[in-house]
C-alpha cells in the first residue's frame, strides 16, 4: 500500500534541502551599483602633488582610480609578512603610477615629462640631493627597471640595464654627488625558486617551545617550511652595483641578503643592514636576525656596528622594546655620525626606573666608544636634527597617552634637557604642531632655524570653535612663541603645507571647501592679498557638490561631546523634513581621557570625496549619511577602555540616532550601520547587543578575540589574563542573540593581523547555525582593502542591495 504520509515527508525534506541550497550558496556575478553611485565610482583622478626640497619644481603624478582582478592575479609569494611577485621581484600589492609631469614654481605651465616607458608602472620615486634630478622605478612583465628625469629638460631614461631588486621595497638611493646611486639588483646567478605544491616534503614541520614567553600579535602570511626559508632566501638576495650617470656600472658588493643602503650625509660612508639565519615562523621578517655595517664608498668594510638577534620574544605591553642598539640612522647634520638607542628598563615596561631609553652617537671611523647625548623618560619615539648645539626629541608612553617634547645640546651631554611640551597624545586642542624642516647643505632634513634660532611649528589648529592651522614662530633660547599666521576661513580648509620662504612669509597652502577639490596657492602672510593659486584641479564629483552637509555636535550619557558628518541626500528639503533612513558609518577609538575624546577633529568645510569605503555614495540613493560618528572607547585612570567596550559602544550609538533624530531627518526604526575593520567588529557588536539598528554591514573584521589571544587594536592583556573580556566582545559567542541583518564581507587574501578571512567565515557559519539573516561576500584576490575596480563595484552593488532590502524597505 501507498505510504502517503512517508512521501509527504520525503517531499517535505527535498524542499528544505532545495531551499538550504539555494540560500547556502549564490552564483553571483560581478554586479554594477545604481548609475547615481557609478557616477562618483567612474571619475578622472586628479594628479597629486611631490615638491622638491628647494621648493623649484612641483612633480605632477598620475594614476588609475583602481586596480584590475588580472593586476590581482599575478604571480605571488606570501613569505615573512611580504607579498612578492616572484616575476618581477617587487611587492605584488604595490600601486603604479601612469605618466608624470612637471611644473617649476612661478610658472604656470604643465611639461609633459618625455621619454617616459611604454605603458609605464612607475613607483620609488626620489629627488637627488642637488634637486635637479628625480629617479623612479618601472615595472616591466619580467623586471624592475631604473629611470631618471632631469627637470629642465623633462627628459626620461633608463640608466640601468639589470634587474633590481624591490622585494624589500626602496630598491636603490643616491649618493650625495647626485651623479651616482646604489642599487640592489637580483644576483647574476639567482637560485631557482622551490615550487612547495610539487616539492615532496622530508618530513613533518616542527615548532619549539623552549619556556622562555613569545606573546606576539597574529601575524599574516608567516614563513611555514624549509621550502618558504630557502625561497625567502632567494628572493631577497642581492648584489649591490654603483650606477654612473653616463657611465658603466660597477659591482659594490657581493650577493648577500641586503636590507636597507643609507649613505652618510657626506657622502663618505654606507650604512647598510644584511639579514641573517635563522629565520622564524611566528614573527614577519622585520623581526629576523641583520647585522649593521659601514663601509666606505669603494665597499671596503669600515666597522660593523650593530648585531642584531632574531626577536621572536619581547616584554609584554605596547611600549616593549628589544634590548641592544635600536633605531640606528645618520644625524642628518653631521657629515658621518651614527645615533641609536639603548633601553635602561631591559626594554620591559613594567620594569620600573628614571629613564627608559639612552640616545648615543657615534662618529666615524667609528674607532672610539659611543657618546650618551640624551636620556628619555618614556620611550624614545623620534629626533629632529638642528646643528651642534640644538637638537629636538621625542617620547611617549602608550599606557598613559602622554608625549613629551625635548630640546637638549648634543655637544653638551652634561647640559640638562628641557622639555618644552609636555602633554596628551590625543589632546588635539592642545597640539603645537609639527617643526618645519629645510635641506641643509648635505640635501639631508633638519630644523629650519633663523640666526635668532627661532624655530617655526606648522599646527592643524583644531578648537572647540572649529579647525584654524596656524604657524608659531618659537624661539628656541627664551622658549616663547608668535603667532604669525593663523588662518581665518570659515567656509573653506585651509592646510599649511610647507613654508617656502621663511624670510619673505611665504608658504605653500591646500584650500578647499566641501564643493572645491583641494588644490595648491602661494600665500604671503605678511600680505592681505588672496593667495595665489598655482594648481586648478576640478571637482570630479559635481552631482553630489550642493547636498547639505555639516558636523553636528551631541553628548553620550554620561556627558562627553561627540560629532559625526552629517550628510542629507541630494535635493532634500530641509522645510519639510522628510523622515529617511540613515546609514552610520565609525571606527572605535581608544581614550585615556574624557576631555580627549570630546573634542572635535571633524571639518565640515573639507572637501567631500567620496569613495569605495564611504558611505557617501548612498546619499545620491535617498538616504541621510552620518559618517565618522565618533566612537571612543573610554578608560579613565586605573580602568582600561575595553572594560566597559560594549556598553560604551551602544550609548555612542543612541546618542548618534537621538542627535540626529532630534533634528527631524531620520525615521528612528530604519538606521543602518557599517564600518571596516576594527569597525566591522562594531558594527557586528551592535547588531546584537542593541536594538537600534535595523541592519549592518561590516568589512574585513575579527569576530571571534580569542583568535587573537595575545592582544588586539589596543589592548595590550592578553586572553588568560581577561578572558571575560575577550569573551564578551567577541560577536562570534554571542551569534545566538543576532536577530539583525549583517551583511559581511572579506577580502579573500587578507593580510592584516587578526583579521584573517577565517574571521568572517566562521562567523557566517555561526550566524546561520542559528539562523540568523545574514550574507557573506568574499572578494576574489583582495587584501584588507580593496582595490580592483570589478571588485569595488560589486562590494558598491552588495551593499545598495542590502540597505534597500533590509533599511529603505524594512524587510
Amino acid at each position: 500500500m501507498f505510504n502517503t504520509t512517508f512521501m509527504k515527508k520525503i517531499i517535505f525534506g527535498l524542499s528544505v534541502l532545495i531551499q538550504f541550497v539555494v540560500l547556502a550558496q549564490e552564483n553571483v556575478t560581478y554586479q554594477k551599483p545604481p548609475q547615481s553611485i557609478l557616477d562618483l565610482v567612474d571619475y578622472e583622478r586628479p594628479p597629486s602633488i611631490l615638491i622638491n626640497g628647494k621648493h623649484d619644481y612641483m612633480l605632477y603624478t598620475y594614476r588609475d582610480n583602481y586596480k584590475t582582478l588580472e593586476d590581482l592575479s599575478q604571480d605571488e609569494m606570501k613569505l615573512a609578512g611580504l607579498r612578492i611577485n616572484p616575476i618581477t621581484n617587487i611587492s605584488s600589492t604595490i600601486t603604479y603610477l601612469n605618466n608624470l609631469k612637471i611644473q617649476k614654481f612661478g610658472s604656470k605651465e604643465l611639461i609633459q615629462v618625455i621619454g617616459l616607458p611604454q605603458n609605464p608602472k612607475i613607483t620609488y620615486i626620489s629627488w637627488s640631493p642637488d634637486d635637479t634630478k628625480l629617479a623612479f622605478t618601472h615595472t616591466t612583465t619580467t623586471s624592475v627597471e631604473l629611470w631618471m628625469i632631469d627637470l629642465k629638460t623633462a627628459q626620461a631614461l633608463k640608466i640601468y640595464d639589470g634587474r633590481l631588486n624591490a622585494n624589500l621595497g626602496m630598491p636603490y638611493k643616491w649618493l650625495n654627488d647626485s651623479q651616482s646611486l646604489l642599487v640592489k639588483a637580483m644576483p647574476s646567478e639567482m637560485k631557482a625558486l622551490i615550487n612547495s605544491a610539487k616539492e615532496k616534503p622530508a618530513g613533518p614541520i616542527v615548532s619549539i617551545s623552549n619556556g622562555s614567553k613569545a606573546q606576539n600579535r597574529t601575524f599574516q602570511d608567516l614563513l611555514k617550511n624549509k621550502i618558504d626559508e630557502e625561497n625567502f632566501e632567494t628572493l631577497i638576495t642581492s648584489e649591490i652595483y654603483k650606477v654612473i650617470l653616463n657611465g658603466k656600472p660597477i659591482k659594490w658588493n657581493d650577493a648577500g641578503m641586503w636590507g636597507s643602503l643609507t649613505p652618510s650625509p657626506n657622502g663618505q660612508y654606507i650604512l647598510t643592514s644584511k639579514y641573517q639565519k635563522p629565520f622564524s615562523y611566528i614573527v614577519q621578517y622585520n623581526r629576523f636576525a641583520f647585522k649593521s655595517i659601514v663601509f666606505d664608498l669603494n665597499g671596503l668594510i669600515t666597522q660593523e656596528v650593530n648585531d642584531v638577534p632574531l626577536t621572536e620574544s619581547l616584554p609584554k605591553g605596547t611600549m616593549a622594546v628589544r634590548t641592544g642598539k635600536r633605531d640606528m640612522y645618520w644625524r642628518a647634520d653631521k657629515p658621518a655620525t651614527l645615533y641609536f638607542i639603548k633601553a635602561l628598563d631591559e626594554g620591559n615596561p613594567e620594569i620600573k626606573v628614571e629613564f627608559r631609553d639612552e640616545l648615543f652617537q657615534w662618529e666615524a671611523p667609528f674607532n672610539t666608544k659611543p657618546v650618551s647625548i640624551l636620556k628619555t623618560i618614556q620611550r624614545f619615539s623620534d629626533i629632529t636634527w638642528g646643528n651642534d648645539q640644538i637638537a629636538i626629541a621625542y617620547d611617549s608612553w602608550w599606557n598613559t597617552r602622554n608625549v613629551k617634547t625635548y630640546l637638549f645640546n648634543p655637544s653638551n651631554p652634561n647640559a640638562l634637557p628641557q622639555i618644552i611640551f609636555d602633554r596628551d597624545e590625543q589632546n588635539a586642542y592642545g597640539n603645537p604642531g609639527n617643526f618645519e624642516m629645510e635641506k641643509n647643505t648635505f640635501g639631508w632634513n633638519v630644523l629650519a632655524l633663523t640666526l635668532k634660532n627661532d624655530a617655526f611649528l606648522l599646527g592643524e589648529g583644531f578648537t572647540a570653535n572649529g579647525q584654524f592651522p596656524f604657524i608659531d614662530k618659537y624661539n628656541l633660547i627664551t622658549l616663547k612663541s608668535v603667532r604669525i599666521y593663523q588662518s581665518k576661513y570659515t567656509n573653506k580648509l585651509e592646510n599649511l603645507i610647507t613654508i617656502l620662504n621663511k624670510e619673505k612669509g611665504e608658504i605653500l597652502v591646500k584650500l578647499e571647501s566641501p564643493t572645491d577639490y583641494p588644490n595648491y596657492y602661494i600665500r604671503q602672510i605678511n600680505s592681505k592679498n588672496e593667495p595665489l593659486a598655482i594648481t586648478n584641479f576640478k571637482n570630479p564629483f559635481t552631482s553630489i557638490a550642493n547636498v547639505h552637509k555639516e558636523v553636528i555636535k551631541y553628548k553620550r550619557k554620561d556627558g562627553v561631546e561627540l560629532t559625526g558628518t552629517l550628510y542629507l541626500p541630494v535635493g532634500y528639503d530641509m522645510k519639510k523634513k522628510e523622515k529617511l533612513p540613515m546609514i552610520m558609518w565609525a571606527y572605535p577609538t581608544e581614550f585615556k581621557d574624557k576631555n580627549s575624546a570630546g573634542q572635535n577633529t571633524s571639518n565640515s568645510n573639507a572637501f567631500t570625496f567620496p569613495f569605495y569605503g564611504s558611505p557617501v555614495y548612498w546619499i545620491t540613493r535617498g538616504y541621510v549619511v552620518l559618517d565618522d560618528a565618533s566612537f571612543p572607547i573610554i578608560g579613565e585612570g586605573e580602568k582600561e577602555p575595553n572594560d566597559t567596550f560594549l556598553e560604551q559602544l551602544v550609548d555612542n550609538a543612541k546618542a548618534a540616532i537621538d542627535a540626529v533624530d532630534s533634528l527631524g531627518y531620520i525615521d528612528r526604526s530604519k538606521v543602518a550601520v557599517g564600518g571596516h575593520s576594527y569597525g566591522a567588529f562594531m558594527t557586528a557588536n551592535l547588531l546584537t547587543h542593541s536594538d537600534l539598528f535595523a541592519c549592518g554591514v561590516a568589512r574585513s573584521g575579527a569576530y571571534n578575540r580569542t583568535l587573537t589571544p595575545f592582544g588586539f587594536q589596543n589592548e595590550e592583556r592578553n586572553f588568560w589574563e581577561i578572558p571575560t573580556i575577550y569573551n564578551t566582545m567577541s560577536p562570534f559567542n554571542s551569534a545566538d542573540k543576532m536577530k539583525h541583518p549583517l551583511l559581511l564581507v572579506h577580502g579573500e587574501a587578507d593580510n592584516n593581523p587578526g583579521t584573517f578571512t577565517l574571521q568572517s567565515e566562521r562567523y557566517f557559519n555561526a550566524l546561520k547555525g542559528f539562523g540568523a539573516p545574514a550574507r557573506l561576500v568574499i572578494l576574489p584576490k583582495e587584501s584588507h582593502g580593496y582595490v580592483a575596480k570589478e571588485n569595488i563595484l560589486h562590494l558598491l552593488w552588495e551593499q545598495d542591495q542590502w540597505f534597500e532590502k533590509y533599511l529603505k524597505m524594512g524587510k
